[in-house]
């Protein structure tokens, strides 16, 4: 395997997700270890409008909004999707009584884990795309022969392109396994 591809693909992906795993787990810890687990109770509040906030980007992208760049807006969904994650991560902790909180959690991570795997190879996919035609380019070859030499990666890069289309239902999914269990909490809290 190509060292560069690995460290520069496949490590930062994997540091990414394990500190985010791992940071949820520290979190819980650190709040159990200081008897604070009343404050958790409350981070998946915070970390619900994080999530909320970081579709301002795919509403941007669908023309819904018209403010914000479109790069600077998919950068704070990324960040703030990874954090929101986090926070509702830790909110979840080890306390799960029934199944809806359960299944809303691994929605989240499966929805996030969708979203950081399709960026990273949508981002490889464009780079390599790029190098080869850069790499035909300088070998002398016309537009029409690079054109041809690269159809094949090309159709493979747009067919990539549409991995939303699994992204999109998994967050559709996630939103509403979570939209119920918020639902849940609502109706039986004790509202004295």
């Amino acid at each position: 395997m190509d060292k560069t591809l690995f460290r520069q693909e496949i490590l930062p992906f994997l540091g990414q997700f394990s500190l985010l795993l791992f940071g949820s787990i520290l979190g819980d810890m650190v709040l159990h270890f200081m008897q604070l687990e009343w404050i958790g109770r409350w981070l998946g509040i915070p970390g619900t409008v994080l999530i909320i906030l970081s579709f301002l980007y795919s509403l941007r992208k669908r023309k819904i909004i018209t403010f914000g760049s479109p790069k600077f807006l998919l950068k704070m969904h990324e960040f703030f999707t990874w954090a929101g994650s986090l926070l509702v991560l830790i909110h979840g902790g080890i306390h799960f009584n029934t199944i809806l909180p359960w299944l809303a959690l691994v929605g989240m991570v499966l929805n996030v884990l969708s979203g950081m795997v399709g960026q990273r190879l949508l981002h490889r996919s464009k780079v390599h795309l790029t190098q080869m035609q850069e790499t035909y380019r300088l070998k002398g070859m016309s537009k029409d022969e690079i054109e041809q030499e690269i159809f094949w990666d090309s159709v493979t890069y747009d067919l990539m392109a549409k991995w939303r289309v699994v992204h999109f239902p998994i967050s559709l999914v996630f939103a509403v396994i979570a939209l119920g269990h918020i639902f849940s909490i609502l109706l039986f809290w004790d509202w004295k």
